[in-house]
């Protein structure tokens, strides 16, 4: 007599026991046993062999696990992990559709039936585990019974014309007939394999607005949950089915691009953004503290990370130019390329129609213009001289420039850029002093050694300055010709506004640049042990998986914030240390020589 009901090993559950199951208009097996629980529809096979005879099908069909692959190279070493990966990726992107219900089998299915003789024919596993009897569908209250047809019907529920010899589910007494799609949602048999969670998914059969824990964002549309896990997790279809890897430019139109794939990840926990100096989405710029129980896409050689729907959104734009050139002539654009430029350069270098102005010294004062002058050493950090102008507090890297004719006695080391003697002794109307004029002085008199806090940047300077006695307000020569607009390369394409002390984008609320670090920080500068000009990167560098340390201060560096790097040679420095590569040991970075600064360019930072 043969066994119709048996407890297995692999299901411990003492409530639930495995039924013989003897489908022979459906099935041809050796044997088959169904697992039947109360509370799911979920129906596990166990087979002697994995092959299927369907009616509808003169040939076997084959079980093939698009995931097989994918846990063999999880079980093998890490060294050996890429060596399969085009073969996974190849299995990812597999599609094809199915020859009962007519929708897609994809990776995410994981198992299908398909046909070895005939390439045309393939089926999803839980389509090939349809009943032979339907109940509680016809509204009549009548059992519909699988079968063939050689005519064209529409389907009783969604009303979808159906074309011969497409298999249905039809009552013999009232003609109510269901498509094979249609009953696989009643029967909520609708599953997936995600690789996000360890239970087969189920496909809600209605649409739902809930808030999707993939992306964290609310959603309309299906959505698929665990009926196995208590605290189910809903994720939206979209999401479920996103690729596992994706190229950032194609899916934001190319404004912001990668060279590497980027790889979807389920989490992003907070032990490994600690690690990672607690990066930012490339896109939004936000954090991911908030949200390490959701979904990313991620690149490690690159610490490249962005959130889900920031990674998938055509609408990521806002990075598209928010100003028209020809409504801003004079924009400046920052920064500037290296030291040697400067604002005051900028506007008063060979201005025509300006003048000089005579400066307040004790000495006579001689313009030199030759590189090669015995009156003064050109500033080189590379050769270890230190030349600033007394005036704007800028290096002095080339001519022309006024210098201390004064040989006798105590040699004095004054130094002038050209175009700072050509900065107006007086500005009347200034907007952030508009009740009385700014006079130029060249030292404030009564602060110890000329040292004034800035009222526009809050830095400390000792060069020359605008003041206005009677108010007790400076501002130095830098800040006083400050631009209302500028535009920056660490947020291109969009218009900054002045808001001392800090230029701020209203196109993205959470952006923002301190304004002695947009003016004040260039490009590019020198190192001595780096025969390369050193570049400001805004974000980390690409395929650079190591940590960052600085070559100035030996100290760690973050590389989300603004810092120095030669592609070359591999070599990283703060922007707070760069100026300071001649007196790091001693050097008071927030009192002298105001231009300098310690903070991360992009203050959202």
């Amino acid at each position: 007599m043969p066994i119709n009901a048996i407890a297995h090993p692999f299901h411990n559950s003492p409530h639930h026991i495995f039924v013989c199951s003897f489908s022979p208009i459906l099935f041809s097996f050796h044997f088959l046993f169904t697992f039947v629980s109360v509370s799911s529809h979920t129906i596990f096979l166990l087979e002697k062999e994995k092959k299927l005879k369907m009616f509808e099908h003169e040939h076997p069909l084959n079980l093939t696990d698009l995931w097989s692959e994918q846990l063999q190279r999880d079980e093998d070493h890490e060294e050996d992990k890429e060596e399969n990966e085009d073969e996974v990726d190849a299995k990812q992107d597999f599609r094809c559709l199915c020859s009962r219900c007519h929708e897609e089998i994809n990776w995410f299915h994981r198992y299908y039936y398909s046909c070895s003789t005939c390439s045309d024919f393939s089926i999803h596993k839980f389509c090939a585990e349809l009943p032979d009897r339907l109940e509680d569908i016809c509204e009549a209250g009548h059992t519909l019974g699988f079968c063939l047809v050689n005519y064209y019907w529409n389907c009783s529920i969604c009303n979808r014309f159906r074309k011969p010899r497409e298999l249905l589910y039809r009552c013999d007494l009232c003609d109510f007939k269901v498509d094979a799609n249609c009953a696989k949602k009643r029967l909520q048999n609708n599953i997936i394999y995600h690789p996000s969670h360890k239970h087969p998914l189920v496909r809600i059969p209605r649409q739902i607005l809930d808030e999707c824990d993939a992306c964290g964002k609310e959603h309309k549309g299906l959505f698929y949950h665990c009926p196995t896990c208590a605290s189910s997790k809903f994720i939206n279809s979209d999401c479920a089915f996103l690729p596992r890897k994706l190229q950032i430019q194609h899916t934001t139109n190319g404004i912001f691009s990668h060279i590497h794939p980027l790889t979807l990840a389920y989490s992003f926990p907070y032990a490994d953004q600690i690690s990672k100096k607690y990066p930012r989405c490339r896109v939004c710029r936000c954090g991911f503290d908030d949200s390490s129980h959701l979904w990313l896409y991620k690149c490690e050689k690159c610490r490249y990370y962005t959130h889900l729907d920031c990674a998938t959104s055509p609408g990521t734009g806002k990075m598209i130019k928010n100003y028209d050139d020809v409504e801003h002539p004079d924009l400046l654009h920052l920064p500037f390329p290296d030291p040697s430029y400067s604002l005051l350069k900028h506007l008063f270098f060979k201005e025509s129609g300006s003048k000089t102005h005579e400066v307040s010294h004790q000495h006579p004062l001689i313009l030199e213009d030759s590189p090669t002058s015995s009156r003064i050493s050109y500033h080189n950090p590379t050769k270890r001289i230190e030349t600033l102008c007394n005036g704007c507090l800028r290096p002095i890297t080339s001519g022309p420039v006024y210098v201390c004719s004064n040989e006798e006695g105590e040699h004095c080391n004054f130094v002038l850029h050209e175009w700072c003697s050509r900065l107006p002794t007086e500005l009347k109307d200034h907007p952030h002093h508009p009740r009385h004029p700014l006079i130029l002085h060249s030292k404030v008199i009564g602060k110890f050694f000329g040292v004034f806090a800035c009222r526009l940047c809050g830095l400390n300077c000792n060069g020359f300055a605008y003041c206005c006695v009677k108010c007790d307000y400076y501002i130095d020569v830098n800040c006083a010709f400050v631009p209302k607009e500028i535009t920056h390369n660490s947020h291109p394409n969009h218009l900054l506004t002045l808001d001392s002390p800090f230029f701020i984008c209203h196109t993205c609320d959470y952006f923002r640049i301190p304004l002695w670090n947009a003016l004040l920080i260039p490009e590019t500068t020198t190192h001595k042990c780096d025969k390369h000009p050193m570049k400001l990167s805004y974000f980390p560098i690409e395929n650079h998986m190591s940590d960052y340390f600085c070559e100035i201060c030996e100290e760690d560096l973050n590389p989300e914030y603004t810092f120095y790097h030669c592609r070359e040679c591999m070599q990283s420095m703060h922007t707070a240390c760069a100026p300071s590569i001649l007196r790091y040991e001693t050097y008071a970075k927030d009192v002298e020589y105001g231009w300098l600064a310690q903070s991360p360019l992009r203050d959202d930072l």
